[in-house]
């Protein structure tokens, strides 16, 4: 892949779109195409077609998405499922038309069985029922896996679908209500430390910045009313944690992901056609190798942050898979390790996140 190719990064905006170019960039890929959704809605067909047609992109990375934690997926289960097969079908389709060389399709590990063996394989995939919490997101992500995998049989194409692990990094959403655990577990104990402190004002700033709080959130805070005539918390804040702490998750940095996609995509021909275009099903996971109890990852993320308060486990609420740790013996096969440790992957983004809201 020479460095002046022609690469469309879809989704640019996001948490792993984002850092697609930023990793391009920092390999000295100078032309790449991005688009907002006000230019260019992934959804219409006549658009997409339209800006293939225009454009002309050499090389794809499909990062756009609707994506949300436990709770996102279970209330918005049509717009997971419509949103992400119509996305999917549009890009993967005139990839097709117009002579994509290579594409990447960034799915999702939820894609696989919720009782699976550990860590999850490949071909594992579709040999078992889904979580159901997701089940909408999941089987969408399958069509893409599936539809990547027609066209590369049918038509000759050269599309891989990648499956990261659970990811998180700067520009990701710390929305409470339907972020992914991590950012979400950042947010609260960031909270429940300024709640402490009594610093208000402080408070405020990181809701202009990154969304109101709920009820729940504010109870569990020490706030009672209007944070602007508030003096004092009124007991003493907890950070309530969804689910039993149990299960297991891995997570990896996003930075870490777009390394190994920008790795593959930029595979020697000899290579790439060995170990991923001669294969019937060519798909590969990426993560870290190693999980945690989302106990231990709530533990810390409190430490990072400083907050010295007590953590609430719910266990009325759903866990989820109870283990999710991705086999990477493929990926590792074609060159790529993961480089940056949970602790300082947190410690990098509780950081940004500061800046976020104006405070060192």
């Amino acid at each position: 892949m020479r460095q002046d190719s022609k690469i469309y990064v879809a989704g640019h905006r996001g948490l792993v779109g984002s850092a697609l170019v930023r990793s391009l960039q920092k390999r000295g890929f100078s032309n790449i195409l991005s688009c907002t959704h006000s230019e260019l809605d992934l959804t219409d067909q006549h658009a997409v077609a339209e800006f293939f047609a225009s454009e002309q992109p050499r090389y794809v990375l499909l990062a756009a998405a609707k994506v949300g934690g436990i709770q996102a997926n279970s209330i918005y289960r049509a717009e997971f499922i419509y949103t992400n097969l119509m996305i999917q079908a549009n890009i993967l389709h005139y990839s097709y038309l117009y002579g994509v060389d290579r594409l990447l399709f960034l799915g999702s590990s939820c894609i696989y069985p919720k009782i699976c063996p550990q860590p999850i394989k490949e071909e594992y995939l579709m040999t078992g029922p889904l979580e159901e919490t997701n089940s909408p997101y999941a089987v969408a992500k399958i069509a893409g896996v599936e539809m990547c995998w027609a066209y590369n049989r049918q038509y000759g194409c050269r599309f891989i679908p990648v499956m990261p692990t659970n990811l998180y990094g700067s520009n990701d959403s710390f929305d409470l209500e339907n972020s992914h655990v991590l950012p979400a577990l950042i947010r609260k104990f960031h909270l429940a430390k300024l709640a402490t402190l009594g610093d208000w004002a402080a408070i405020r700033r990181d809701e202009a910045r990154f969304g109101p709080l709920n009820s729940d959130i504010e109870s569990t805070l020490g706030i009672d009313g209007e944070l602007a005539n508030q003096q004092s918390h009124q007991k003493d804040p907890e950070v309530v944690v969804w689910g039993s702490g149990m299960p297991r998750r891995e997570f990896l940095h996003v930075d870490d992901l777009a390394d190994a996609c920008v790795h593959i995509l930029s595979l020697p021909e000899p290579e790439f056609v060995r170990e991923l275009s001669g294969q019937e099903k060519p798909l590969v996971n990426i993560g870290a190798g190693t999980d945690c109890s989302i106990a231990e990852l709530a533990q810390l993320v409190k430490e990072v942050v400083g907050f010295a308060g007590a953590v609430v486990f719910d266990s009325s609420k759903p866990d989820g898979t109870p283990q999710k740790l991705l086999d990477i013996t493929k990926v590792n096969r074609l060159g790529w390790h993961t480089k940056i440790s949970l602790r300082d992957g947190i410690e990098q983004v509780y950081e940004w996140y500061k800046q976020q809201v104006g405070e060192k």
